[in-house]
């Protein structure tokens, strides 16, 4: 395992020792021990996540208030997406900036999104499925977000406007000003 920090604190790409030959390929896509003396981070995950979405989807920009914000590691299992954090802790130095990376089945990196960050993602293959670990239990009242294409950030999500495809509840999502009043973290 090789951990490399983003220029987002806190925030880092994990890229496993993959061993492969003619049978396949096998990794050891978590270790606690070795994730800590690598980070210096002590996570202990409680739920793990998954989904299916077709291309153009995008699901964001989401998070979790409070005492339920939610440490993630995410990978894909199948396909590619264009993976987003932003971070919304006040005190940090980071705060307001975002962060992406191309996360694939055939890279098989992963991502380690801290608590006090949104997270996205948009499909970039036929189809993907995504696969990521949390700190916390998730928790209905406690959930969040602001709109994917908020003005103030101008996240590059690398899909033509008219390709992207959003739940309803995304759509109508609050500016990242606006949902600024609740962080925190």
């Amino acid at each position: 395992m090789k951990v490399e920090q983003t220029p987002l604190k806190d925030c880092y790409i994990i890229h496993d020792t993959v061993f492969a030959d003619e049978r396949g390929y096998f990794f050891e896509s978590f270790n606690q021990q070795k994730f800590q003396s690598l980070t210096g981070l002590n996570i202990s995950f409680v739920q793990d996540n998954q989904s299916m979405s077709s291309k153009g989807v995008l699901r964001g920009m989401h998070y979790q208030l409070g005492v339920h914000a939610q440490a993630k590691l995410v990978r894909v299992l199948e396909g590619s997406v264009l993976d987003v954090v932003v971070d919304l802790r006040i005190d940090s130095p980071s705060f307001g900036q975002s962060f992406s990376i191309e996360l694939t089945s055939n890279n098989q990196k992963q991502f380690f999104v801290p608590r006090g960050f949104a997270h996205g993602f948009v499909v970039t293959s036929e189809k993907a499925v995504f696969f990521y670990k949390c700190d916390n239990f998730y928790n209905k009242e406690a959930e969040s977000g602001f709109i994917y294409n908020d003005n103030i950030l101008n996240i590059n999500w690398q899909t033509e406007e008219s390709n992207l495809v959003l739940s309803d509840k995304d759509k109508v999502l609050p500016s990242f000003e606006e949902a600024k009043k609740n962080f925190n973290f």
